[in-house]
């Protein structure tokens, strides 16, 4: 495994990490992978059908049907 090593990091923030990790009950540096981890883990992609299949049902087909009209539509904002 590598070692990090992060410069510079502002006081409060080091120590709102020892605060989180002991309220998770690990080391600083235990935490500190844990929130690079879940800060950098690419959720797995969807294929096209997994997307479709997780839309929620919103009405009938014809509820969408298009409805093609030669009169002018209302103008509402003049």
């Amino acid at each position: 495994m590598a070692d990090l090593l992060v410069r510079g990091v502002d006081e409060a923030l080091v120590r709102m990490l020892k605060e989180r990790a002991g309220a998770h009950g690990r080391s600083a540096e235990a935490e500190h992978r844990d929130i690079l981890a879940a800060a950098l883990a690419r959720p797995r992609k969807r294929s096209f059908a997994e997307v479709l299949a997780s839309m929620p049902a919103v009405g009938a087909d014809a509820d969408f049907e298009r409805v093609d009209s030669t009169t002018e539509a209302p103008r509402v904002f003049d």
